[in-house]
């Protein structure tokens, strides 16, 4: 895959994106973050969601010039994402046609002002979703499995292979984001939205960004993040699998 040109034609006079960042206990990065999403072309509205942080996240962020939505206690990622998308529909009141969302990492720092290739196919009609694939290597301490795990469930529900199944740097039509709720729970989201988006047969997109996160390291926390993505992404996979989805519904009734 070769990555995106840029294109030439400039964004709508006004604005057209609206980066949601879901964040907790990003102190050391928000800001600088917040600070190089608002360098995109046609961003003029920043949301990020303080999902029960202990730190200063939600007080640097609005320094930095976000709207910050708070969690009194951490949701998850994809209760994040919808908080997030809610605050951007509220703002969108009145606009004769809804921003486009870009949903970005907290902790990309300077890089999120590389985010630019995301936005583009999506303003220009090409695509419905837009997942980022990194051309920045990071050394990762996990195995891979994680990955593995939702790379062959996205296969298996739909046909289609992911590159970087789990990259949460996503840009999404409105039309699109309404079509994937209610999102999956935690880190299952990325995962779940592929699939639901492929089925509904919205066009999803493949595009290399040099964006570059914190990486994972093997220490104990480490290893817990990766079981609870684990878990979220097989809770995610197992909801999508026909029977299984079958016998949980079922079971609700």
């Amino acid at each position: 895959m070769q990555p995106q040109e840029r294109s030439d034609s400039p964004p709508p006079a006004g604005g057209d994106v609206a980066v949601v960042i879901p964040a907790k206990d990003e102190g050391d990065r928000i800001a600088a973050t917040v600070k190089a999403a608002a360098e995109l072309p046609g961003v003029d509205l920043i949301v990020v969601v303080d999902d029960g942080s202990s730190d200063s996240t939600g007080r640097l962020a609005a320094e930095a010039g976000a709207r910050v939505v708070r969690h009194s206690r951490n949701r998850g990622k994809g209760a994040a994402m919808e908080s997030g998308a809610e605050a951007v529909r509220l703002l969108d009141e009145g606009r004769e046609e809804p921003r486009h969302l870009l949903f970005l990492d907290a902790d990309l720092a300077d890089t999120a002002r590389e985010a630019v290739p995301l936005v583009e196919p999506v303003r220009r009609g090409e695509a419905d979703m837009t997942i980022a694939t990194f051309t920045t290597t990071v050394k990762l301490g996990g195995h891979g499995f994680v990955v593995r795990l939702s790379r062959d469930g996205i296969r298996r529900a739909t046909g289609w292979e992911a590159t970087q199944p789990l990259n949460g740097q996503r840009c999404l039509t409105r039309a699109a984001f309404e079509a994937g709720l209610p999102l999956a729970a935690g880190f299952g989201v990325e995962t779940a939205l592929t699939i639901d988006l492929v089925r509904c047969g919205f066009r999803v997109l493949e595009v290399e960004v040099p964006l570059a996160h914190r990486a994972t390291g093997t220490d104990w926390k480490a290893q817990l993040h990766r079981a609870r993505q684990f878990r979220d992404v097989a809770r995610a996979l197992a909801a999508r699998e026909p029977m299984i989805a079958t016998r949980l519904a079922h079971r609700r009734r």
